[in-house]
C-alpha cells in the first residue's frame, strides 16, 4: 500500500511520535512525505519515504496529483487546528480528491492509529484492487 504524510508544522513532532510508535507497520509500505516531514520521521525511525516538495511549495499539489490518479491508498494529514488557522484550497483540494477515490483519510492522531490497525489486519486491502499502480495491478497487467 501506498501511504502519504503530511504534518503541519505544529504536528510534525506528533506524526513523528507516530511513526516512531507505528514503524513496525509502516516500513511494510510505501511511504511518500512533503519534504521536512519526510526528513523529521526518516531521521527518527529509519523509514525509506519518498520525498516530495515542502507543502507551501508544491509537496501538497504533488501528493494530490497522485491522488487524482488513485495511486495513494491511504492518507495521513495532521493538520495544524488553531482557531485562526485557514484551511487552503489546495488543502480542500487534497481532501475532495480523497474523498472522490475514497482514499481514507486520517487529520489526528485517534483516526490514524484506527486505520494503521486496520491496514495491518488487512481491512484496507480492498485498496489493491482500485490502486491503478499497485502491485496487484501491476502483475495482473503484464499477463
Amino acid at each position: 500500500m501506498q501511504i502519504a504524510i503530511i504534518a503541519h508544522d505544529l504536528k510534525k513532532e506528533l506524526m513523528t511520535q507516530f511513526c516512531i510508535a507505528y514503524c513496525g507497520i509502516l516500513s511494510k509500505h510505501k511511504l511518500c512525505a512533503t519534504s521536512v516531514t519526510a526528513k523529521c520521521i526518516s531521521d527518527a525511525t529509519g523509514l525509506e519515504i519518498e520525498s516530495y516538495l515542502p507543502g507551501t511549495y508544491g509537496g501538497e499539489q504533488q501528493i494530490a496529483s497522485r491522488v487524482a490518479y488513485n495511486e495513494i491508498d491511504v492518507l495521513l494529514y495532521f493538520r495544524d487546528t488553531r482557531t485562526n488557522a485557514v484551511c487552503s484550497p489546495d488543502e480542500q483540494e487534497l481532501l475532495r480528491l480523497c474523498d472522490y477515490h475514497n482514499i481514507p483519510v486520517a487529520t489526528n492522531i485517534a483516526t490514524a492509529e484506527i486505520i494503521i490497525n486496520a491496514l495491518d489486519r488487512g481491512e484496507l486491502d480492498w485498496r489493491e484492487f482500485l490502486n491503478p499502480s499497485s502491485e496487484y495491478n501491476l502483475s495482473h497487467k503484464s499477463k
